[in-house]
């Protein structure tokens, strides 16, 4: 027994025995001993409330972060966390949901109709306006609706057993879209047009014939610049049976009838250019599948939130170095000559010791690096001079005889290891190349904002399941791989030569090349933290 339950049987012993006494009492007890021992029975009564421990576990929870008060639960899983779900669900509305939509339907009228008369064109009667639709439509969906020609049952005296009224499930639609027609009205007049958008799309899923939601969509679309949008709806109220001469629409029509069209071709257009370019993905697909060529890809975007950008605020720097790396897709794939039929490749060289790049738009499979190395880094005395043409080689260094060629060797781990959220990941069938592409496409603007929307949400979600993998290997997405290792090219060998050997994997349809002075203090540092997994030789030199 604890000291709380050993207290209250304590104090209802005493209780007990004065009782008795004053029982035992000619005269019955006093005034005073009377009220005193309704105060104890009180006390004891209310001493129950709490078993042992449990008003602690109450203070600890309701005084926990993570606490939610049930009347600020916004999810149902909240509500539930809170242990009133039930008691919440018991709540009743008083009247059915038939009656309480309707009312709520008059309401909003009434505050819509009180706005339109409103000298002073106070908007609070538009807004309540939509409130009560909003209500309207809460109870409209709590409606149930009944079989086309249902009769409730009659008790004795000839009345119906429920009460009316009934709605089929067509009717019922019918009234949800006016509803959600009359919100997008009443936004209409705040010029919410996303809103007005949002509900007026609603209300033509419900009745497809609601006319005025048609022209509201239509309107809203106007307003938010969305063109093809905008046709689309005008077309679909004119197709509405006895709506071909309407009015409004027709208006509507001839006035954006320009820019409609304008969009259609641009459309058209885009769509025109990602059929082209899905034959392109197929053809470098099924040429690297022939060729034993890899391809990988990297990530598109660098966080799986808005916030997690917004950290950064303006600082231009700071988002630079974070996203760097993370827009490497140039957008351009290997083609094939049609006059030899040859593959050519967009490449990248990078400097590492002097922070510098060159690229190049067509290279040939089967041209040698050293030629291109020759164009780009000819010995002095070719032509003529005693310094190299770079004018950031300040020291002379940048000769073809004196470079040293790698890339880096990526997808190093085993087939079912997590990849790191920043390293290359190996695509390992064509969709997941066209889709890499496409994204890649389409985050750069090609496809509108819409789309790019979509594609960074798409990659979002790719990203925070990499993260979460990595996590449940390696405990942190701090927990990095060791810098991935590389392989030296001799640069007698040929491009075709580096894409085929085993160690190879491509990111980003873009071959890229790390190219150092032999002497160059940052070519020491450069192999001291990368593991150098051997040398590329020509094929006539042997392996």
């Amino acid at each position: 027994m604890t000291d709380h339950d050993k207290l209250m049987a304590k104090m209802a012993e005493k209780k007990a025995e004065w009782d008795s006494e004053d029982a035992a009492n000619p005269d019955g007890p006093d005034a005073t001993d009377k009220l005193l021992s309704e105060a104890i029975a009180m006390a004891i009564d209310q001493g129950k409330g709490w078993k042992d421990g449990e008003r602690d576990a109450y203070l600890d929870k309701i005084l926990d972060d993570d606490y939610i008060p049930p009347l600020f639960a916004g999810t149902d899983e909240e509500l539930e966390r809170t242990g009133l779900t039930e008691a919440f669900a018991s709540l009743q509305y008083d009247d059915p949901p038939e009656i309480m939509m309707l009312e709520c339907k008059k309401k909003g009228n009434d505050a819509f109709m009180s706005g339109k008369k409103n000298v002073s064109k106070n908007v609070q009667y538009y807004r309540d306006a939509v409130n009560h639709y909003y209500e309207a439509s809460f109870h409209a969906d709590r409606v149930n609706p009944v079989e086309p020609g249902y009769e409730p049952e009659k008790d004795e005296k000839g009345q119906p057993l429920e009460e009316g009224p009934f709605y089929t499930k067509e009717e019922l639609d019918i009234l949800k879209a006016t509803l959600c027609s009359n919100a997008a009205m009443a936004h209409q007049m705040l010029k919410n047009w996303g809103f007005v958008r949002d509900d007026a799309t609603k209300a033509v899923g419900y009745d497809p014939n609601n006319v005025k939601a048609w022209y509201r969509l239509a309107k809203a679309h106007q307003m938010l610049k969305n063109w093809e949008e905008a046709g689309d709806a005008i077309e679909s109220g004119l197709a509405v049976p006895g709506e071909e001469k309407n009015s409004d629409l027709l208006k509507l029509q001839k006035l954006l009838e320009g820019k409609i069209r304008k969009a259609r071709q641009e459309r058209q257009k885009r769509e025109r250019a990602r059929a082209e370019r899905a034959v392109k993905v197929k053809g470098v697909w099924k040429h690297c599948s022939e060729s034993g060529i890899c391809l990988g890809r990297v990530p598109l975007v660098a966080s799986v939130s808005d916030e997690q950008d917004d950290e950064l605020g303006e600082d231009e720097e700071a988002q630079e170095a974070r996203w760097h790396n993370h827009f490497p897709h140039t957008g351009l794939l290997p083609e094939r000559s049609d006059v030899d039929g040859e593959w050519t490749w967009p490449v990248l060289f990078t400097y590492p010791s002097h922070r510098q790049s060159d690229f190049v738009r067509h290279f040939g499979e089967s041209e040698m690096l050293a030629y291109r190395m020759a164009e780009m880094f000819p010995e002095p005395e070719d032509i003529g001079a005693t310094d190299t043409h770079i004018p950031w080689d300040y020291n002379n260094e940048f000769k073809c005889t004196n470079l040293a060629i790698y890339f880096e060797v990526h997808c190093t781990e085993n087939k079912n290891d997590p990849v790191h959220p920043e390293s290359v990941e190996r695509l390992k069938t064509q969709g997941e190349a066209m889709r890499f592409y496409e994204s890649s496409r389409a985050l750069k603007g090609d496809e509108g904002q819409d789309m790019a929307n979509i594609a960074r949400l798409v990659e979002r979600k790719k990203l925070h399941h990499q993260r979460k993998a990595w996590k449940k290997a390696h405990g942190s997405l701090w927990a990095k791989p060791d810098p991935c290792p590389v392989a030296r090219v001799h640069p007698a060998v040929t491009l075709k030569q580096v894409l085929i050997d085993s160690r190879m994997v491509v990111p980003s349809f873009l071959p890229s090349f790390i190219l150092f002075p032999e002497e160059h203090p940052a070519h020491k540092e450069f192999l001291k933290e990368r593991r150098c997994l051997g040398v590329i030789q020509p094929e006539n030199l042997g392996e």
